[in-house]
């Protein structure tokens, strides 16, 4: 067997962009000959994956299912580089693949679990692909998970609602509400749950941006002003604060608060998660 130097390993990922030791064991099953080699990674498809590894991906699809009775949730982001591809029968069934998949696994180790299956989607489909993210939700307590897809699949929500009756979640009201929910968070894509989401950070920057608009009014009038529109900033990015979208006078907080009452329940929003395509 030929002696497989370091040089001639550099010199074939170079060429490939492939790891160092599928380089190596290329190189030493082809008796170190480098096209021979680099053949060899191509039938595997692993020099064509790595090859385009740096090519944009930021089409493709995001798809999500609800189930064990609505106790867990799954949501994932797949991205390719072209439109084309994402409309591709292949590329979204390689999709649906992933999202059974992705029952198995926890939040965000779907990337680990099918890095062979991906490699030979890549190979086959020659674009790069990735499986960007996953989110997983198992039911905290009583409530609701649901999800929702939109834009054919541009964006996609998950959503954990609770609440302190199991009755309640077979209610049409409470159904309604979740599914209103999920269309409000697609729509208006708030930044947090509620305030404790928002960093301090952030917030001392918009204050000081405020009180530099209203620079020179005197001390008192600066600190209500500047007060008003962190109100008003909070309205817009946290979602308890947000106006409903399909009532506007009325915020999420409630619009839970208003539907508790109809159901006699104490109803709230655990957590939610909301992807947009390449965001």
């Amino acid at each position: 067997m030929a002696e497989i130097t370091a040089a001639q390993v550099k010199e074939l990922r170079d060429a490939t962009n492939v790891g160092m030791m599928e380089c190596k064991r290329a190189l030493a099953e082809s008796g170190g000959d480098k096209e021979a080699a680099i053949r060899l990674l191509r039938e595997s498809g692993l020099a064509i994956a790595e090859k385009r590894a740096d090519r944009a991906a930021n089409q493709g699809i995001i798809a999500a299912d609800v189930f064990n009775n609505g106790k867990t949730g799954i949501m994932i982001e797949v991205n390719c580089e072209t439109d084309f591809v994402a409309r591709n029968e292949g590329f979204q069934k390689f999709v649906a693949d992933l999202l059974t998949r992705a029952r198995d696994v926890g939040d965000g180790e779907l990337a680990d679990a099918v890095k062979d299956q991906l490699a030979d989607q890549i190979a086959a489909i020659g674009e790069n692909l990735i499986v960007r993210r996953n989110a997983r939700y198992d039911i905290q307590g009583k409530g609701a998970i649901a999800s929702y897809i939109h834009l054919g699949g541009k964006m996609g929500v998950l959503l954990e609602v609770g609440c302190e009756n199991d009755e309640t979640t077979a209610r049409d009201e409470f159904k309604e509400l979740v599914k209103d929910i999920t269309l409000h968070i697609a729509a208006a894509n708030p930044s947090a749950l509620n305030r404790d989401g928002i960093s301090s950070e952030l917030v001392e920057s918009e204050k000081a941006i405020f009180a530099k608009q209203v620079e020179g009014k005197p001390a008192n009038i600066v600190e209500k002003i500047v007060q008003g529109k962190i109100e008003k900033f909070y309205s817009q990015i946290v979602l308890l604060e947000q106006g409903f979208v399909k009532d506007p006078d009325q915020t999420i907080a409630q619009l839970l608060e208003a539907k508790s009452k109809a159901l006699g329940d104490t109803l709230s929003i655990r957590r939610y998660t909301r992807y947009q395509l390449g965001a």
